[in-house]
């Protein structure tokens, strides 16, 4: 696989396609950076031990089908993904509902290996294949007065047991600024490790945006809406003290529960060390995006 790299990540921070599929752990070699890539950042954190399948598909959060952290590996099988439009609206000048493979149709697929950050402090390093969202964006015609781009999840009630249980106001939803959507390390996610999206992944595409705390990373997207006001977001609404709009990966600004300083890798076991959390969880290419803000208010 030919991943594009944003720093020193290597095969050893996450099991290669052939342990995913057979569901064995191989370490290889270091790969060279990418053409977005700057040097760091996974190095301080020493040389990590790959995630297995088991953890990489079992071990993630997707409220609407329980709380529990393999509830979604359990119960997303019942997610109909297929077929599947997104409607497209807001300032945009060719709103609609869109197959999506209509709405994608063209544009290049490409290989992003990426951390993912909790805001729970755990982590992972997970490699998707996907498509840069401004590439969608500047498919459908983004307004000038356009500053917010919103995302909205399924709703499947008859097939998801957290929306029967309200255990969020659902459907999900999620937003970001335009200027943060149109930056080339964010993509849509169609696949993991050239297979498409397990369902308990966000099948069949999902935001992936990796300077920012796992729960910004929508799923199962149906609805994408250009906006000139900060939409809402499902944490923010549920919870505005803990969870802000922005959501950066900042290990200087604690969530008000516990410590974000350090983070637990999956797979590192019960006695590994904790790991530093790097700012922007070690993508600093982002930084320009928040010049003259105060991250410790616009959390």
């Amino acid at each position: 696989m030919a991943y594009r790299w944003t720093n020193t990540l290597t095969k050893a921070d996450v099991t290669p396609k052939s342990a995913y599929l057979n569901r064995r752990q191989i370490l290889a070699g270091t790969i060279g950076l990418g053409a977005i890539g700057l040097a760091g950042g996974a190095a301080a954190q020493g040389n990590l031990e790959p995630n297995t399948l088991e953890e990489i598909t079992s071990y993630n959060n997707y409220y609407e089908f329980g709380t529990g952290k393999n509830d979604p590996a359990q119960n997303a099988h019942r997610l109909v993904t297929s077929p599947w439009s997104i409607k497209v609206d807001g300032m945009v000048d060719n709103p609609g509902d869109y197959a999506l493979d209509d709405l994608l149709a063209g544009l290049s697929v490409e290989d992003r290996l990426y951390r993912f950050r909790c805001v729970e402090a755990w982590s992972m390093v997970v490699p998707w294949n996907g498509i840069e969202l401004a590439d969608i964006l500047d498919r459908v015609g983004v307004q000038s007065r356009a500053k917010y781009v919103a995302f909205e999840t399924v709703v499947q009630p008859e097939n998801m047991i957290g929306v029967q249980r309200r255990v969020l106001d659902f459907p999900y939803v999620e937003g970001l600024r335009l200027d943060e959507a149109m930056h080339p390390l964010t993509i849509m996610a169609t696949g993991i490790y050239d297979e498409p999206l397990y369902n308990q992944s966000g099948a069949p595409i999902r935001l992936v945006v990796p300077w920012k705390y796992g729960f910004k990373s929508i799923k199962s997207i149906v609805r994408i809406t250009l906006t000139d006001r900060e939409p809402p977001t499902s944490w923010n609404k549920a919870n505005a003290r803990e969870y802000g709009f922005y959501s950066n990966v900042n290990p200087n600004v604690d969530h008000p529960r516990w410590s974000q300083a350090t983070e637990r890798r999956i797979g590192g076991g019960l006695f590994a060390p904790r790991q530093d959390t790097l700012m922007f969880n070690g993508y600093p290419e982002v930084a320009p995006l928040y010049a003259g803000q105060d991250l410790s208010v616009d959390i």
